[in-house]
């Protein structure tokens, strides 16, 4: 064998090395390379207790109760379903209900209801995260430019 075919042979090894840890990588994350799962393909999902997510939707309006020691439950919809969160902390100062929000956490084991520990609220007035406003859209809910509070723009 020339040196330029062993070049050529080490290159091709490695290329092909390169080629398998990315397609291992992809198949292992395919279902983790989401932002965030609507109520609708959480509860479709049947997601074990203690799996970390990322939920997103809608505060469902009329659904916050604020407790003690910072504690808040709120409901998060995506017009089809909804699923009970309970967060511990501060929340963002742009949470409210009829809103955006994307929160990360478990489900517990016992209730069925989502334990947040963190919580993103929309972070200007036009802002639906994309895969919110296509569900939206779908279903006919919701329209471009639209000037429902919480869905399309914000009113004060």
């Amino acid at each position: 064998m020339t040196r330029k075919q062993k070049r050529l042979s080490i290159i091709a090894a490695g290329a092909v090395f390169l080629a398998s840890a990315v397609a291992l990588v992809t198949f292992a994350l395919r279902d983790q390379i989401v932002f965030f799962n609507s109520p609708t393909d959480v509860l479709a999902q049947h997601v074990a207790p203690g799996t970390r997510v990322r939920l997103g939707g809608l505060v469902e309006e009329g659904s916050v109760e604020r407790g003690t020691n910072s504690a808040v439950t709120f409901l998060v919809t995506d017009t089809n379903a909804s699923v009970k969160v309970r967060y511990v902390g501060i929340l963002p100062d742009l949470f409210r209900e009829g809103q955006g929000v994307v929160t990360e956490g478990t489900f517990s084991q016992d209730e069925g209801t989502f334990l947040a520990d963190s919580v993103l609220a929309k972070h200007d007035e036009n802002y639906m995260p994309k895969e919110v406003a296509d569900a939206l859209k779908a279903q006919g809910v919701w329209q471009e430019g639209d000037p429902t509070p919480g869905v399309g723009t914000q009113t004060q």
